[in-house]
């Protein structure tokens, strides 16, 4: 099993736009899978990754929500085989104390094998010519033809599945619902507040609805997007969080905004959780401790929504079939070769979840 001739989107270094390119990819190695990929979503991480604010290697492949079916399987690999369609998240190493817990996003190898993209040696790679492509940006870079990811962080599912709707699965949507349902544990009855309609938001909302919660508020500064967070199930909008009346039980603040969070801890009811959600930038804010100690609150930190993939994507897609994750709300599909207007549409709030659909043969 020799190499093959992939199309991918490269990005040549911090903030350049994507560049279409011929390349090699090698035949993959042991416990590598190469997946023929027919989606993958658009992650506001991507963007970050794209401008430089994260340890990536230059010149790089992004995408980390793809789907596609699987074209050839590498040494030791099982459970997966040609032919199967699946769904790609992101990489740990199945060793750690975290991985054991069935808590892969807090890997001790997570900044290596999803940011770094770091392979051992013997696996597979992506070439221009001699040169090695940063070809594995969360255990796949799949704004290609073409992925080479990884038992742990594929995922097979039913064939009669769409994977242009699922393919988000794989992080922006198991984050903000895993945050609700396991790392919060949303109880029915309880109130919670969701900072930030986009993505991750909504499917908190989503995930909201499915545990019962009584009071769900939702904050952001796009009508358009409350106005879909109340047909979602949302019981309040509105665009600041100060002008809503009295405390919640939970509140997940997915915007990364750090001014936010000292209203938010405020916000908290007695015995109150914040979880932290956003892709926050350097630096801190500013609390009051006596306010978290002598209410009982807590602050948790939230990666992924806290999930195993392998568990979690499944119980997914069975609310999905139940018509209790409707994704396609979200959702607006894009030609491959149209990335750069997706990624334009997510940045400006006017898609919440762009897809590329890749061509097939």
């Amino acid at each position: 099993m020799g190499s093959i001739a992939i199309d991918a989107a490269v990005v040549e270094g911090a903030g350049n736009p994507f560049r279409f390119e011929k390349l090699a990819m090698d035949a993959p190695g042991p416990g590598q899978i190469r997946v023929r990929l027919h989606a993958c979503g658009i992650c506001h991480t991507d963007m970050v990754m794209r401008d430089g604010a994260l340890p990536i290697p230059f010149p790089v492949i992004l995408g980390h929500e793809g789907a596609g079916v699987v074209d050839a399987v590498g040494p030791g690999v099982d459970g997966v085989a040609p032919g199967d369609h699946v769904l790609l998240s992101f990489h740990s190493c199945g060793a750690c104390s975290a991985c054991h817990d069935h808590q892969p996003g807090y890997c001790a190898e997570f900044v290596p094998r999803n940011f770094l993209g770091v392979t051992p040696p013997g696996q597979g790679g992506i070439w221009r010519g001699d040169e090695r492509i940063g070809g594995n940006i969360f255990g796949q870079s799949s704004f290609a033809t073409h992925a080479l990811a990884h038992s742990d962080n594929v995922v097979r599912i039913d064939r009669d599945l769409p994977l242009d709707i699922l393919a988000p699965l794989g992080c922006g949507v198991q984050t903000g619902a895993g945050t609700v349902l396991e790392t919060l544990q949303v109880q029915p009855g309880q109130s919670i507040a969701i900072l930030g309609a986009g993505a991750v938001g909504l499917s908190a909302l989503m995930a909201a609805v499915i545990a019962g919660a009584g009071r769900i508020a939702v904050i952001d500064r796009h009508a358009s997007r409350l106005a879909l967070a109340r047909e979602l199930g949302a019981t309040e909008t509105g665009d600041d969080l100060a002008a809503l009346d009295g405390q919640f039980d939970h509140i997940a603040d997915t915007t990364g905004v750090p001014a936010l969070l000292g209203l938010a801890v405020d916000r908290l009811a007695q015995r109150g959780t914040l979880a932290l959600v956003g892709a926050y930038p350097p630096g801190g804010f500013t609390i009051d401790p006596s306010s978290i100690m002598s209410m009982g609150r807590r602050i948790v930190g939230v990666v992924e929504g806290g999930i195993d993939p392998q568990l979690f994507i499944p119980r997914l897609i069975t609310y999905y079939r139940e018509g209790r994750l409707p994704l396609e709300k979200l959702i607006k599909r894009y030609a491959f070769a149209d990335l750069e207007a997706a990624f334009a549409a997510s940045e400006s709030g006017a898609v919440i979840k762009p897809v590329v659909l890749m061509p097939q043969d």
